[in-house]
């Protein structure tokens, strides 16, 4: 079965280093990739935009293609958007069998051990780091322990399993901000081509952001 990728975020807003990193994911674990804007993050600062507002902007940014695709059940959610549970959703969805791959940063992965139940998450997924080619692997020890234990190559068997393996995908080294996209918009500047047209117009239209 095709692996079904989430990559989750609060996507505020969405750019292209979500974006392409997203892509790339998608043509080297020949997936389908699900973003998954989160209602409450656990681990950051709360959204600036609201989650119809973000969502406009995801609509937007994935139109024209079919191998990136919205999933808005986190922000049908009440509480706290905790992994664990998306990943429980989805399992009784798709079923025991189906490779389900969760698609992290590598800050995310590094504070994995902070995560509610987060041995639970390779009960459910496979976990595919999003990193730059050479960068360093330096996590905590009962992370590293994992990482040992179940490292598998994009090219390995990890497709023959449901869930359970640690891959290290290399991908394109876009240094976007939305944090510093959302600065230059409350200055009045015009931060063109770090995320999609689209999505610059409609934060523009209607202020956001301002």
């Amino acid at each position: 079965m095709r692996p079904l990728a989430l990559l989750g975020g609060t996507f505020d807003p969405i750019h292209n280093g979500h974006l392409r990193a997203a892509w790339e994911a998608a043509e080297q674990l020949a997936a389908e990739v699900h973003l998954l804007p989160a209602n409450v993050p656990p681990h950051r600062p709360q959204p600036v935009l609201d989650a119809d507002q973000r969502v406009v902007l995801l609509r937007l940014a994935l139109a024209g293609q079919e191998r990136l695709r919205l999933d808005t059940r986190e922000l049908d959610r009440a509480g706290p958007s905790y992994t664990v549970d998306t990943l429980l959703e989805l399992r009784a969805e798709h079923g025991p069998r189906r490779p389900v791959v969760l698609l992290l940063g590598v800050d995310a992965f590094a504070g994995l051990p902070s995560w509610s139940r987060w041995l639970q998450l390779f009960d459910l997924a496979h976990i595919a780091v999003l990193a730059r080619p050479g960068h360093a692997r330096d996590y905590a020890p009962a992370l590293q322990e994992q990482c040992a234990r179940r490292g598998c190559s994009v090219d390995g068997d990890w497709r023959d399993r449901a869930a359970g393996n640690v891959l290290f995908v290399d991908v394109s080294e876009l240094d976007i901000s939305a944090t510093a996209i959302r600065r230059q918009l409350a200055r009045g500047q015009e931060p063109r081509f770090l995320l999609p047209d689209a999505v610059l117009a409609e934060i523009q239209a209607r202020r956001w952001y301002a």
